[in-house]
């Protein structure tokens, strides 16, 4: 299992996940990252800000976008942009004007859809993405039959779906939590240890947490990521 963590707000937040697997959205992106930043991430995935478009209904550029991914080639994948409400259609002609971007299926789409998003997702890189429409408590039963029709094949990237990492199947999620715990370990355990180091701290917690073994019945994992 696989964390990103979510995008960097500052510097002092990119340099706390040196070395570490990032999540960068467009939507949020912050030219300082260009300082090197980006760089030096250990592995880095593209986001094109869906969500932030969900929320602030402010439309994700396109050619802004398709030109900012161009300038990362070495990123592991680069999300296309897709609809969380549910418009699978505008969706799709967005996959189609991302060539190389990789597609979402959401607990709104149709379920006939996942059968096109295959395919296209084996063609772009064998990554596809897996998505609920806020709030996300409650989907297990959606999600454990969705990748149950995935095939083995593909890594399975789930949009802030860490409460969700002990089913199997799911090969990457993105995380801002790891923000938060940072600032309630800061917070714990006082001026002794460094930024860097409750970072550290916050982030192990979270992939720990995401490593833990599936239990039969109701002894779950819940992480609000």
């Amino acid at each position: 299992m696989k964390v990103y963590i979510g995008t960097p707000c500052n510097q002092l937040q990119a340099s706390l996940v040196d070395n570490m697997p990032v999540l960068v959205s467009f939507a949020v992106y912050s030219s300082f990252l260009e300082r090197g930043y980006m760089q030096s991430f250990s592995s880095l995935v593209l986001d094109s800000g869906a969500y932030s478009e969900l929320n602030s209904g402010v439309k994700v550029d396109l050619c802004m976008y398709r030109d900012w991914c161009q300038r990362f080639p070495w990123a592991d994948a680069f999300a296309g942009l897709d609809d969380i409400r549910g418009d699978w259609k505008r969706s799709l002609r967005n996959y189609e004007l991302l060539e190389g971007s990789f597609p979402t299926f959401h607990d709104t789409d149709p379920d006939e859809l996942l059968e096109d998003l295959i395919p296209m997702a084996r063609e772009r890189g064998g990554w596809i993405g897996i998505g609920l429409m806020p709030p996300r408590a409650g989907r297990e039963a959606w999600l454990r039959r969705t990748l149950g029709r995935i095939p083995d094949d593909l890594h399975v990237h789930g949009w802030a779906l860490g409460r969700y990492s002990h089913i199997q199947g799911i090969n990457s999620f993105d995380s801002t939590h790891a923000w938060i715990e940072w600032m309630k370990i800061r917070k714990a355990l006082g001026d002794w240890i460094t930024s860097a180091e409750c970072m550290a701290l916050a982030v192990k917690k979270v992939r720990r947490q995401s490593r833990q073994v599936e239990q039969c019945g109701t002894d779950q994992v819940e992480m609000d990521i």
